[in-house]
């Protein structure tokens, strides 16, 4: 089982989401998958067609930074950050 962390700003977006979310999944675009079928649409505020992760988006495995092909061990934890800017 892996740990999904998600960025505040998806909450109010997808009905029953919560900031961490257990899944099963080989690497993190299987993460995202599954995240996917579950929140339709979610998959496309995290990447873009491609597919590719966002440019405003950061993802870490275990603290490390990650692509959407990076494996993921069981009990491993992904952060999935949003850049904020503003001016």
């Amino acid at each position: 089982m892996t740990a999904l962390h998600l960025p505040m700003t998806l909450l109010p977006l997808f009905p029953g989401l919560e900031r961490r979310v257990d899944v099963e999944a080989a690497t993190v675009v299987g993460a995202i998958d599954e995240l996917d079928a579950r929140w339709p649409g979610l998959r496309d505020r995290l990447c873009e067609p491609g597919p590719a992760i966002r440019p405003h988006i950061h993802v870490y495995v275990n603290g490390e930074r990650a692509q959407l092909d990076a494996p993921l061990d069981a009990g491993a934890r992904v952060d999935v950050i949003a850049a904020i800017s503003g001016g």
